[in-house]
Formats: structure tokens, C-alpha cells, sequence
């Protein structure tokens, strides 16, 4: 449980980066592009900004309860049972919404571009077992294993950019601005939901797990600023280099970006070893995602072992993962229009809604205080 683990604000700064760059590092670029064109990048900035936005609302509600999880905030705002309910519907809703697509991407990804021969039910079984072992590892070792691969995550993402850089055409983003600002808005307001309005289920970590509370905040928007950067980078290169037509056909522009890094005649076709990098943000994506709901649904019904719940769940998500997206093209209109919706309805009307109620009972108690003086 996050009450009997500690961990270190380095630590949350690192997975929370991982956790940000997600599966958005294959996805994202290829959404930008299809709304604001050339001007994708300067989307993700914008997006960038309004994330961190979203991200104070978080951690302001964090530090309003430092000793609770987000169910117990819940359940203190709300009230016991209506707490419960409206905990146990928000991650349900959320297990079907996001690690289930996320797992879908795996598998879509590696059996169209790398092993076309495989069921996609194979990858997705397979992946799905090295999240169910990491989570009945527990979160301590999740953090150590993020901070020794963040490293060669770095490493390989510092390669692919350094790779790519020499096949950047500038005249792929001119003329800047060229349909005004109104595209840059609903690109960013979609790199904004699928970036870090998910970072809602953090609070189900932070920072109850946190050594140093007073470091959390801190190493939180750290974290998700680095992976936040990061992504902007890729969405760039992706504009610069495929250019914003060949990007927003791609189902996964940064794949093809890799396909491009020739150096000479001996080293080419590198895309395998890039590969290991989504490959390691999409594991710490799903298992943060999974972890959460197991504790949340450990919390909700006062479960004294939460460890009966991941192989059921983890069974329950690779179907889920092999019905959520009919086909590709439905997964591209509902990850730009109605993922965008449902997200923001949860990751930021509610905490918004939690923060009102807490308001108004701080105010209330004030008034009872008084009269009673």
C-alpha cells in the first residue's frame, strides 16, 4: 500500500518523466500535425504550458491532504460512500480509457511495423505478464528498475535526435502560423489531455509515498516538464523532418523518423534498438496505470492484500486491449476527439469540483467555529 512505501523525490522525478512521455512519444506527433499542420511544435508548447497548469491543480490538492491518497481525499470531500462509488467509477472508467489502449498500441505497433506474422493477441499476452510481475513486485522495485533505465533511455533518445537532426528541412515549417492561431488551440488542448491530464492518478502515489514531502511538488513538475520537452522535441523533428503531411498520415511518426538515421552504408536500419525506447516509456505508462487501480480498488474496499487483484485485472485488460479499438482509423478519431473530453471531465472539471467542496466545507467549518465562539 503507498502509506507503508517510501520512495525518493529523484525517483518520482523520474517516473513521473516516464510516465509523461508515455506512449505519446509514438502517437502524439501524427494528431499534431493532422490539426495544426507545420505548426505542431508550437502546439506542444502551448500544450506544455497548460499542462503545468493542470499539474498545479494536482498538487494543490495534494498538499491540501499530503497524508491522503486521491480516494481517501475523495472519500473525505465527498463522504464515505459517495467517495467510494465516485472512486470505483473513476477507475473503471479509466482501466477501459487508458491502460487498455495503451496496451492496444503495443501491440498494434509491433505487429504492423516489426513482426507482421505474430498475432496481435501474442505481443499483448506477453507484455501484459511483465506488467502483471512488476506490479506484484510492488512500487519499489518499479522506481529502482525506472531509475536504471532511465539512463539508457536518455542515452538511446539522445542518439535518435542527434541521428535525425541532419535530415531537418527547415522549408517544412514555413510559413509559421499560416492558418493563424485557431488550429494551435484544439492541438494543444489534445497534447494537453493525452500528455498530462492523466497525471490525475499520481496522486495515488504522491505524496503519501514520498520520503520528502516537502521535495514532492518540485520533482513532480521536473519530471513532467523533462518528459513534457521531450516530446515537444520529437513532435519538431517529426514536422521538420517528414514534413507536417507525411507526419499526419503516419500512425507513428517517430518510427518512421528512426527508419531515416543512415549514417554511411553500415549503420542503418537502427529502428529495433530505438524501439527499446518506447518500448521502456509504454511499460512504465501501463504499469503506473495498473498499479493505481489496483491500490485504488484495494483502498475502496479495505482489502488487506492488494495482490489478488493484478493477475484478474491484468486478464481483464489484454481483452480489453483487443476490443477497444475496432480498427485503426476509429482509434484516431477517438483519441482526438472524444479521449479529449472524457479526460478533461475527469482530470480537470473534477479536481476543480473537489477543490470547490473543499472551500465551501473550509468556509462552513469557519462559520461554525464562529457562531459557537
Amino acid at each position: 500500500m503507498p502509506g507503508q512505501i517510501k520512495i525518493s523525490a529523484r525517483q518520482i522525478m523520474i517516473l513521473t518523466a516516464l510516465f509523461t512521455i508515455g506512449s505519446a512519444i509514438l502517437i502524439i506527433p501524427s494528431g499534431m500535425a493532422l490539426v495544426a499542420k507545420q505548426d505542431a511544435w508550437i502546439a506542444a508548447l502551448v500544450g506544455v504550458g497548460a499542462g503545468l497548469l493542470v499539474l498545479y491543480l494536482y498538487s494543490k490538492i495534494a498538499s491540501l491532504y499530503p497524508e491522503m491518497t486521491l480516494i481517501g481525499i475523495m472519500e473525505t470531500l465527498l463522504g464515505r460512500w459517495l467517495g467510494k462509488a465516485a472512486g470505483l467509477l473513476f477507475f473503471i472508467t479509466l482501466f477501459i480509457t487508458a491502460p487498455a489502449p495503451v496496451l492496444f498500441y503495443i501491440g498494434n505497433f509491433m505487429t504492423t511495423q516489426m513482426i507482421p506474422e505474430t498475432p496481435i493477441l501474442a505481443v499483448n499476452i506477453l507484455f501484459a505478464l511483465i506488467v502483471v510481475l512488476a506490479i506484484r513486485l510492488g512500487l519499489e522495485v518499479l522506481v529502482r528498475s525506472a531509475e536504471m533505465l532511465f539512463p539508457l533511455f536518455t542515452l538511446l533518445y539522445i542518439s535518435f535526435v542527434g541521428l535525425v537532426l541532419s535530415d531537418i528541412k527547415l522549408e517544412n515549417v514555413q510559413p509559421v502560423l499560416e492558418a493563424g492561431v485557431g488550429p494551435i488551440w484544439p492541438a494543444a488542448l489534445s497534447f494537453c489531455s493525452t500528455v498530462f491530464i492523466p497525471h490525475i492518478i499520481l496522486l495515488m502515489i504522491f505524496p503519501t509515498s514520498i520520503n520528502r514531502s516537502d521535495q514532492t511538488r518540485k520533482a513532480f513538475f521536473i519530471g513532467s516538464l523533462i518528459g513534457g520537452l521531450m516530446l515537444v522535441v520529437v513532435v519538431a523533428l517529426a514536422v521538420l523532418v517528414l514534413g507536417p503531411d507525411l507526419t499526419a498520415r503516419n500512425i507513428y511518426p517517430s518510427y518512421a523518423l528512426a527508419k531515416k538515421i543512415s549514417i554511411g552504408n553500415f549503420l542503418q536500419r537502427i529502428e529495433a534498438i530505438m524501439a527499446t525506447m518506447w518500448f521502456i516509456s509504454l511499460f512504465f505508462r501501463i504499469t503506473l496505470y495498473m498499479y493505481t487501480t489496483v491500490t485504488a480498488i484495494a483502498q475502496i474496499f479495505r482489502l488487506k492484500n492488494d495482490r489478488q487483484l493484478v493477475l484478474p485485472l491484468g486478464m481483464i485488460l489484454v481483452i480489453m486491449s483487443t476490443i477497444v479499438y475496432p480498427n485503426v482509423p476509429y482509434q484516431q478519431n477517438y483519441d482526438t476527439k472524444t479521449w479529449v473530453s472524457y479526460s478533461l471531465s475527469i482530470g480537470l472539471f473534477f479536481p476543480l469540483l473537489l477543490l470547490c467542496i473543499h472551500g465551501i466545507r473550509t468556509i462552513w467549518s469557519k462559520k461554525r467555529t464562529e457562531s459557537k465562539g
